[in-house]
């Protein structure tokens, strides 16, 4: 078909929604919310998904954790066994740790234990706080600067020590305008000495808790009630070593100490940085198709209102389309225009959706810390998708209209 067919056609479209703006507003709603809502979300995750490679990256993408069993397998993995992911895997130790800071391709080996609690300073309490047992050389896995202060010492944790780290918030709000260091603050009850203020490198995962608290491993399991169970280890290799070969010298070390034997599944787990970008990964596969199902729902609405239009259109333009076939115009050409007609109707909803999506964009990254942004693929596959909804949708009316008797459309009032 020729350009000034799909120009006219085009023009028809654009002048029949100026001429019925109720009608219009009801035909593209639904592609417009189906539009909006997924280009929204799939902005949101988009963003999302940077933020997690941008903390991954602070963490260090070469360190990795040492831990009872593969956490991020925990929700997706069922044996139909119903027993615990955990069961018949010995929990890690204090000994297994000095084992594997041993090795040549490790640079720290930082025990690590989480529990919540409340930090109190006389009246000021904060409850909820995530306390975190760590090692003294916590920082070397969890980058970082001191704001006030300094970090507890090696023999702190030999000896069971009261000394703490706060972060910057929890300090703030306990010590408001003071220095923390030296100060007491009681967790659960217990007294500890403030030994420093430190700010985590910005990532998502620093920011998913505010309020925390680092004390040595062995305080947190001796006077906090931490569960030794659970201890994992956060292991960063020794520069000039890769990952998977840190790696494969931890495996050694602990299928070795362990006892089993060649052709024996570990009973331990060795979780890379990567893997839980693939948790995330399969989380937001599902959150995908999901997106997949409303889009097809918004388009689905949007094209009934498209077929609705378009046979209201045929049948106005009866009469016109009579004379064009009295004037030679064929079956084709008259599919032709109103196809481009239907597409029209889709593509300008869908236009509608993507600035309306990009507005919503803008207030999620205003009011979150997730930088939200439409992904050009994105784009051109929702004007795509709605091209397609057009065609599919306005053959039907397109058709009809073809089809019609010239002699018949001519007398049509």
């Amino acid at each position: 078909m020729n350009l000034t067919s799909t120009r006219e056609g085009i023009g028809i479209a654009i002048d029949a929604l100026r001429s019925n703006k109720v009608r219009a507003f009801l035909t593209t709603l639904g592609i417009v919310i189906g539009v909006a809502t997924v280009m929204t979300m799939a902005a949101a995750i988009t963003g999302f998904q940077r933020m997690v490679m941008e903390g991954l990256d602070a963490m260090g993408p070469n360190n990795f954790v040492a831990t009872r069993f593969d956490q991020t397998q925990l929700a997706f993995v069922n044996n139909g066994s119903g027993k615990p992911p955990w069961e018949g895997k010995p929990a890690l130790t204090f000994a297994d740790a000095a084992m594997i800071e041993a090795l040549p391709s490790v640079r720290s080996v930082t025990t690590s234990i989480d529990l919540g609690a409340e930090v109190r300073v006389g009246p000021r309490a904060v409850s909820g706080a995530q306390v975190m047992g760590r090692t003294a050389d916590w920082v070397e896995y969890t980058k970082g600067d001191f704001l006030q202060g300094n970090n507890f010492l090696p023999m702190d944790d030999q000896r069971t020590a009261h000394t703490a780290v706060l972060a910057p918030d929890l300090a703030e709000q306990l010590f408001p305008g003071s220095s923390a260091v030296g100060r007491l603050i009681r967790i659960d009850g217990r007294e500890f000495r403030v030994a420093g203020v430190y700010k985590i490198k910005d990532n998502i995962f620093a920011s998913a808790q505010a309020n925390w608290v680092v004390v040595p491993t062995t305080t947190a399991i001796r006077d906090l009630d931490a569960d030794a169970e659970w201890m994992d280890f956060l292991v960063v290799p020794e520069a000039g070593y890769s990952q998977e070969r840190a790696m494969d010298d931890v495996t050694a070390a602990l299928r070795g100490s362990r006892g089993l034997r060649p052709g024996v599944e570990n009973n331990f787990a060795l979780v890379k940085q990567e893997s839980f970008k693939a948790t995330f990964d399969r989380v937001t596969l599902a959150i995908r198709m999901v997106l997949l199902v409303l889009s097809s729902i918004g388009l689905l609405v949007g094209g009934v209102g498209v077929v609705g239009i378009m046979m209201i259109s045929v049948t106005e333009r009866t009469r016109e389309i009579g004379v064009r076939k009295a004037l030679g115009a064929t079956r084709r050409e008259i599919l032709w225009q109103f196809l481009v007609e239907s597409v029209t109707v889709t593509v300008i909803g869908s236009a509608i959706g993507l600035g309306l999506a990009a507005a919503l964009a803008a207030g999620i990254s205003a009011a979150t810390p997730v930088r939200a942004t439409i992904p050009l693929w994105a784009v051109f596959v929702s004007i795509a998708a709605a091209g397609g909804a057009g065609i599919l949708f306005g053959l039907y009316p397109a058709g009809k209209a073809a089809r019609l008797d010239p002699v018949e459309a001519l007398r049509h009032e």
